[in-house]
């Protein structure tokens, strides 16, 4: 693990594509309208005869300020009252849902995230959890994984006790660059103070892991101011990091639309942010994870790294792959056995939907056998960056090379370029091939000749 990651500029120029980020496989874009709310009472009735354990998410779309470089789903608005007809919906869907499932099965991991969850009042958040704790097997004993995602702006030293008293241990914070310049052409005014002092009350209050998010490729950004954020970051001690390449889709995200194209630093900036980025943290003790993440050593992602038990699902990079995943919310998504679903986009459909005591799902996929083999090879690559083909022949009773032999050529050229080492027995992605990992996942994903690539992100 020592030696991770290695930068080398001729692979990342050639094998830098635009390409998925593998939070599930088959991705999002495959999920179509004619899944719907049968499919998934049908999947939450195996859940439940299988007592499967869960992982809630719970999607708060409400934002007071918008973030010109958000492409999340959200609602923007200064009404604080705007929250109470769709917590009454909410409630509703937990209901609706919890009534498929069995009081036996614990959720083991539960996350808020948004928009901004802390947009809501005390009093709301604790009914929603009241309400959560209600219906479904929440553990008490502080063991699970409950997380929310905070605006250090949005929040004070009682939100982060009331959290703590509510059951959340883990919080991720948004901070994406600490440069004034970069912060008013994106339209987020953030101190250094602020987000210390959020960090300070979740170190006092004992929440387990405190994770920061950084972007790189933002307007105003240079090397320079860049590498000084991520030095104050470092400083502030996190548990873990994620570090977001910017993609500028003015196309798809309207917000977008207000930044100026000019002010975007130019690829080759992007790549020195990136890889001093990378010597930073590697110097200061943090664990490449993968796809963006950081760790440090004692942290549970690395440590499940370490021990091939890392996994990865709607939410990311997890140790909870093996609970079935209940989105709740406009536009949550679930994964439920072999069924993803996702909930309408649209905050008034999901409400008149729920109002109606229907379910709001309005499209989803169910995994084919070949789904779910190409799932598993994904999986490995980018959890653990290494691949057993035995493993794999094993599992789902095929002859890996003849599978996969259309596939053949192009990992055999990736190893040419020492990007990956293939053998008979299977794939082991290099530490210059670390950061490209989602190329080499590429080429195992059946689906990607369908549609544009300009669709997805670029790898770097």
């Amino acid at each position: 693990m020592l030696d991770a990651l290695r930068w080398d500029s001729d692979l990342i120029r050639r094998y830098d594509l635009s390409g998925p980020r593998y939070t599930s496989y088959p991705t999002a874009v495959q999920l179509h309208s004619e899944v719907g709310s049968f499919d998934l009472l049908h999947a939450l009735r195996d859940s439940r005869r299988a007592v499967r354990p869960l992982s809630l998410y719970v999607h708060v779309p409400f934002c007071a300020n918008i973030c010109y470089y958000c492409a999340c789903n959200k609602v923007i608005t200064k009404d604080r009252a705007r929250a109470q007809p769709y917590l009454q919906r909410l409630e509703q869907e937990i209901q609706l849902i919890a009534c498929h499932l069995d009081p036996k099965q614990s959720v083991e991991q539960l996350h808020f995230g948004g928009g901004t969850p802390t947009f809501l009042s005390h009093v709301e958040l604790r009914q929603l959890m009241a309400h959560l704790r209600q219906h479904f097997n929440l553990l008490d004993d502080d063991s699970g994984d409950y997380g929310i995602e905070i605006d250090p702006r949005e929040a004070d030293w009682p939100t982060m006790g009331l959290l703590r008293e509510l059951g959340f241990n883990r919080v991720s914070l948004g901070v994406q660059d600490l440069d004034p310049a970069v912060q008013r052409a994106i339209n987020r005014l953030q101190t250094l103070e602020q987000t210390r002092t959020i960090i300070d009350a979740a170190r006092t209050l004992q929440f387990r892991s405190i994770n920061l998010d950084l972007i790189y490729g933002l307007p105003k950004q240079t090397p320079e101011g860049f590498a000084r954020t991520v030095d104050e970051v470092i400083k502030l001690q996190p548990d873990r990091l994620s570090v977001f390449n910017y993609a500028h889709l003015p196309e798809r995200f309207m917000p977008q639309r207000r930044i100026d194209s000019n002010d975007l630093p130019a690829p080759a900036a992007k790549l020195e942010m990136l890889q001093r980025t990378i010597e930073q943290l590697t110097a200061a003790g943090y664990r490449y994870i993968g796809m963006d993440h950081f760790a440090l050593p004692d942290d549970e992602l690395a440590i499940a790294q370490e021990e091939s038990t890392l996994q990865r699902n709607f939410q990311g990079y997890t140790t909870h792959g093996h609970c079935d995943l209940i989105g709740l919310g406009v536009s949550a998504i679930s994964q439920i056995g072999d069924l993803y679903c996702q909930n309408t986009s649209d905050l008034n459909t999901y409400q008149d939907t729920l109002s109606s005591a229907q379910l709001a799902t309005s499209r989803g996929l169910l995994c084919s056998a070949d789904d779910r083999l190409r799932r598993a090879v994904i999986q490995q690559l980018i959890c653990h960056f290494e691949l057993d083909f035995e493993v794999i022949e094993q599992a789902f009773t095929i002859d890996f090379r003849g599978y996969f032999k259309d596939q053949w050529p192009a990992l055999q050229a990736m190893h040419d370029d020492g990007l990956i080492h293939l053998s008979n027995q299977g794939i082991q992605v290099l530490p210059a091939g670390r950061l490209l990992v989602r190329s080499v996942c590429m080429v195992f994903d059946a689906y990607l000749g369908l549609h544009s690539q300009q669709r997805f992100s670029r790898v770097i």
